[in-house]
């Protein structure tokens, strides 16, 4: 029997002016970025939890504290090179990603291609097993207010070759 594990990731961060807007690694040219203690991706902060998650090794808090100083304004696909690196050690490999960004704006269609192809490279997969979609909340909660923005991930992971 092959083992397969399922996991999920959520993750949320503040919108403010002079940050930088990155997602999935992808600079995006906007007024506003996400406020946090590395560069606030929420997309890749949200894969990384859904991936630690389906090997049972906590959460991005455990394994990237926001109170160490070595991860002020990190590269999230950095960290999410080292999360991959701890699944390997565990024997995993990365099935597919699923994913939803929630935000109000800006629109995120034309980037998501990019986003795609930046998870699949740092995971070690083809792009078709990565899955990125972006949505509104119509206007309601802290996203459709443009309060923050949110992501969720959901993966497969896959043990052995």
């Amino acid at each position: 029997m092959t083992d397969m594990r399922i996991g999920h990731g959520y993750d949320v961060h503040r919108l403010a002016e002079g940050r930088k807007l990155i997602l999935g690694g992808v600079d995006i040219p906007w007024d506003c970025g996400l406020l946090g203690h590395s560069d606030a991706d929420v997309l890749t902060h949200a894969v990384m939890d859904a991936l630690l998650g389906a090997a049972g090794l906590g959460d991005i808090g455990r394994h990237f504290p926001d109170t160490d100083p070595a991860y002020a304004g990190a590269d999230s696909l950095k960290l999410l090179e080292h999360v991959v690196e701890l699944l390997r050690e565990k024997g995993y490999f990365v099935g597919n990603v699923d994913a939803t960004i929630l935000a109000q704006q800006p629109k995120l269609a034309p980037h998501i291609p990019t986003m795609r192809d930046n998870l699949a490279r740092v995971m070690g997969i083809s792009t078709d097993r990565v899955n990125i979609k972006a949505t509104t909340e119509e206007g309601l909660g802290f996203t459709g207010s443009e309060e923050g923005m949110a992501a969720h991930a959901v993966c497969l992971l896959n043990k052995g070759k």
